[in-house]
């Protein structure tokens, strides 16, 4: 009697508390009127006026400024990270499991968790402003593995895309919540001004991946972009390493393409890892770019063992078994990785132990 008595009481209590919640939002959202509010980005000349009780990352996307966020808005997935240097209100509760201690006393806060209540100055990288939204259609989808395509797409709006190697965008898919944006790398080079192409993984009731691969030719498509803090190195002393696994390919193929289109003379090292014989794809493509370019070496390695039958003359074993017996130590280098976190980690380790810094190791993981 008495437990009934308190799980009553507390499923009472747990109601009232979300009826008062969903009342202050609905009282705020029609009876507080913020005004006009000024929101300063950068401490620029002239601060935009935006509508006062909206969140931060929906008048940054108003006004054509696209921050990178995959959820939609919906405080999820911790990707639209910026820092908010007075204005902003305290951190919220669903804030905290995606910023650290650092990253709060420094004022990076989620744009959309954020209320603009009054006037607001942000601090976000200069290579956001660079960003745009683009109009595309599916140009060709190419099926690479049993789960893995390339998807090119051929720019509509604006015609052309000026990107770093490495970079990549987020595609808008639809959702039973409305458009979400999904993030891919760019596996074309930067040469390629109108065309954009991916290398997409199908994720099992994945939302972007699902989209992307079940799109027809001449379907349009709808991104924003370029994002991302890969660097390349400019000087050409300086060899590069790719190392990459799955749908990793896609920022490799970017970089290596980029490279020998700039510097033919160049070192580059390309590491790739596969489970089996039917997850390659490329090695032909990059074989024959080998040829042509003496300074490229492609390393291949299947982590899985052969099957009956199966023939295979590359490396065995995981991707960063390779490149620990390939790479000489001590020679000035730049690393690129992108693939899973545990592979990631392994890689890092031996760079570092080959004389590579930290700082010249720049990663993705997925």
């Amino acid at each position: 009697m008495l437990l009934s008595i308190y799980l009553y009481s507390v499923i009472s209590f747990s109601g009232l508390i979300v009826l008062l919640s969903a009342g202050l939002m609905i009282a705020e959202r029609f009876l507080v009127n913020y005004g006009t509010c000024k929101l300063d980005i950068n401490a620029g000349e002239k601060p935009l006026e935006v509508e006062g009780g909206q969140t931060l990352l929906s008048s940054l996307y108003a006004n054509e400024i696209f921050i990178p966020s995959a959820c939609g808005g919906k405080g999820s997935c911790g990707h639209c990270k910026i820092t908010v240097v007075s204005g902003g209100g305290p951190v919220l509760p669903t804030e905290l499991s995606y910023l650290n201690r650092k990253e709060i006393r420094s004022g990076v806060r989620l744009a959309c968790q954020v209320k603009i209540r009054e006037d607001i100055y942000i601090k976000i990288p200069e290579d956001f402003l660079n960003v745009k939204l683009f109009s595309a259609v599916l140009e060709s989808s190419k099926t690479l593995t049993h789960d893995i395509k390339e998807i090119r797409m051929k720019l509509i709006d604006p015609p052309e895309i000026t990107q770093r190697p490495g970079q990549y965008v987020q595609i808008q898919a639809p959702s039973p919540d409305g458009p979400v944006f999904r993030a891919y790398s760019i596996s074309s080079a930067v040469y390629e001004k109108n065309n954009v192409e991916l290398v997409v993984r199908l994720v099992p009731d994945g939302i972007g991946s699902t989209y992307l691969h079940n799109l027809k030719e001449g379907d349009p498509v709808v991104f924003t972009g370029p994002y991302g803090e890969f660097i390349l190195n400019e000087d050409p002393s300086v060899e590069i390493i790719c190392v990459g696994g799955g749908c990793g390919m896609a920022p490799m193929k970017n970089i290596i393409y980029t490279i020998y289109d700039k510097w033919p003379e160049r070192t580059c090292w390309l590491f790739f890892g596969c489970r089996t014989t039917q997850d390659i794809f490329y090695l032909e493509r990059f074989k024959e770019l080998e040829k042509k370019h003496p300074n490229f070496h492609v390393v291949y390695a299947l982590s899985d063992q052969l099957q009956p039958g199966e023939k295979w003359d590359g490396e065995t074993g995981f991707v960063h078994l390779a490149v620990d017996k390939c790479l000489e130590p001590n020679v000035a280098r730049q690393a690129f990785l992108c693939g899973p976190p545990l592979m990631i980690e392994a890689v890092t380790r031996v760079l570092e132990e080959k004389g590579i810094p930290r700082d010249d190791i720049f990663y993705d993981e997925f």
